[in-house]
């Protein structure tokens, strides 16, 4: 699976690997909502440590997730960036929506 979540009382880590491109991005982005809507959490911690590539779709993914997050008045959190993948993300202004650590 592409994405591993785990944690409990709304705090909830999401640890993303592999290929983060326009073939896997739907299946992360569901499995996100599903764990998103069944933990409720409150702080979102997306781990792209193991994250090999990532394209456009990934802004998507992580766009998808805030929304969610918004609605529950949460926040997110994105650790452990890969360069290819932070210099993406840095170029889109996400850093400017989420916390980057």
């Amino acid at each position: 699976m592409a994405v591993t979540c785990t944690g409990e009382n709304r705090v909830m880590t999401a640890a993303i690997s592999g290929e983060v491109d326009h073939h896997r991005a739907k299946e992360i982005m569901d499995e996100l909502d599903r764990q998103i809507g069944a933990g409720l959490p409150r702080v979102l911690t997306v781990d792209l440590g193991g994250v090999t590539f990532m394209d456009s779709s990934g802004i998507a993914v992580l766009l998808r997730a805030h929304r969610h997050l918004a609605a529950l008045d949460g926040r997110i959190r994105v650790v452990n960036i890969p360069p290819q993948a932070a210099k993406l993300l840095k170029a889109a202004g996400i850093d400017r929506l989420m916390s980057f650590v």
